[in-house]
């Protein structure tokens, strides 16, 4: 899903919001997340993951065609790991959650 088509499905179930404002609501999310990572700090968004930054050491690499050693500054990447509640919903392929208690098996 790209952030187009998903402001669009935001903007269908959501008809008394102007696609504009979905738009603009969908930029300011990704904008605070980013500056938070920027500022070294973790975002958590519950049942869905958390954003962290992760700090790579300088190394020293290989350039792929030639072979040659080349230097790898430092650098910061983002990082995201999976909440629990998103990851058993992609392992039941999107189907919501059960609500009700799970029948007991007799032996």
């Amino acid at each position: 899903m790209t952030k187009s088509e998903l402001i669009a499905d935001l903007a269908a179930a959501n008809p008394h919001l102007r696609a504009a404002d979905v738009e603009r609501i969908v930029a300011t999310i990704f904008d605070e997340i980013t500056v938070a990572l920027a500022r070294g700090e973790r975002v958590e968004l519950r049942g869905f993951g958390a954003f962290t930054v992760k700090h790579r050491n300088a190394r020293t690499g290989r350039n792929p065609r030639t072979g040659e050693a080349v230097p790898v500054d430092e650098k910061a990447v983002p990082f995201f790991k999976a909440g629990k509640e998103l990851r058993e919903r992609v392992n039941r392929g999107g189907q919501p959650a059960r609500t009700s208690a799970p029948e007991r098996i007799q032996a």
